[in-house]
């Protein structure tokens, strides 16, 4: 049992994992506004060169968690860059002038949080923060659909129905070595999943999961703080009883995924690109588009976030005087799917 008076001077953090899209920028940014009076630091880790999850949650900055809080990472994986990146991040803002009361962590939707969580047995930081929780969310529809499944025989079912599928894809890993290590899984999008849905993911996360945890269902990230923060679980000295499908490596790779920008310059009918962004999951399997479009016209500059053929679009704020008005979009998907002359190709139709 970990020695829960030892963690009272530490500041807690809380790790918010997922899957591409799973919500967790959606958290984060209810959880900033909804602090109930703790003051706030936020890392995000974005995939990509485009800073898109860490300007989404500088633009909900408060008093509690003032922008200078809100730190991106955008040279890697957050646990493959731990001493270049993360312990020094993490010690600047244990050094601010009010001292957080608790840290948030977004990983990218490709790592893995048992390597990140060893991150905090560095002398460096060990004796200052505490892992209050790691929080797993999961894309209830995603789930629900199979495209995590751990059985093989069903896996291999899906491949003989969609030769596309591929049974040893490494994003089940991903999914499966998330809920390995969660102390919470919030299960999203439950709105789009139907209650079939619901209950059919719910039954694959009890499958999969490799000890009982409490699974809440959520709808646009609203979910009461004091459920999710709070919860003590001290992670960083229960390591051995978070397994996955890495241990034993002293590393690991994210070969398996490629990504690219995209710059468009003013796009004058944001349906028309719509369209082609849900065409690029079904033509070249891309998994996450997400970034800014500048609508010819328009002073409000378009946020686009995709998921596969699922595409969420609205206008978040004014174009900035000092930002060039042009449409950068970034695309990810596994390795040898991203062709970047093809994808601007099909994006400009």
């Amino acid at each position: 049992m970990p020695d829960l008076s030892a963690n009272l001077s530490k500041v807690p953090v809380t790790i918010v994992t997922g899957f591409l899209g799973a919500g967790k920028t959606t958290l984060i940014s209810h959880l900033i506004r909804n602090a109930g009076g703790r003051r706030l630091a936020v890392v995000v880790n974005e995939f990509g060169t485009l800073g898109v999850d860490g300007d989404i949650l500088q633009s909900c900055a408060i008093p509690d968690c003032p922008a200078e809080n809100i730190v991106e990472l955008a040279n890697g994986c957050i646990c493959c860059t731990v001493a270049d990146d993360f312990i020094p991040t993490v010690e600047r803002l244990l050094a601010l002038d009010p001292r957080p009361d608790h840290i948030l962590i977004e990983t990218s939707g490709l790592a893995l949080p048992k390597p990140l969580l060893k991150a905090f047995d560095w002398p460096a930081i060990r004796s200052k923060i505490t892992v209050d929780g790691v929080l797993a969310l999961a894309d209830a529809e995603a789930v629900a659909a199979g495209r995590f499944a751990p059985d093989v025989a069903a896996l291999d079912a899906q491949r003989a129905a969609d030769p596309s599928v591929d049974h040893e894809t490494p994003l089940s890993e991903v999914f499966e070595d998330q809920l390995a290590c969660a102390d919470m899984v919030l299960l999203t999008k439950v709105d789009l999943a139907g209650p079939d849905g619901v209950a059919a993911a719910r039954a694959v996360i009890a499958a999969e999961a490799p000890r009982p945890v409490p699974v809440i269902e959520l709808t646009e990230g609203v979910v009461d703080p004091r459920v999710i923060l709070g919860l003590g679980a001290a992670a960083e000295d229960d390591i051995a009883a978070r397994p996955s499908h890495h241990d034993g490596e002293d590393d690991h790779e994210h070969d398996d995924f490629d990504s690219t920008v995209i710059g468009l310059g003013e796009i004058a009918d944001p349906a028309d690109l719509v369209a082609r962004i849900e065409a690029l999951a079904r033509d070249y399997q891309i998994l996450r588009v997400k970034g800014y479009v500048a609508v010819t016209g328009k002073p409000m500059r378009l946020l686009v976030q995709a998921v596969g053929a699922r595409v969420r679009h609205q206008y978040d704020r004014p174009w900035r005087p000092s930002e060039p008005r042009e449409t950068t979009l970034v695309a990810i998907a596994e390795q040898g799917r991203v062709d970047t002359a093809a994808i601007r190709a099909a994006l400009l139709g």
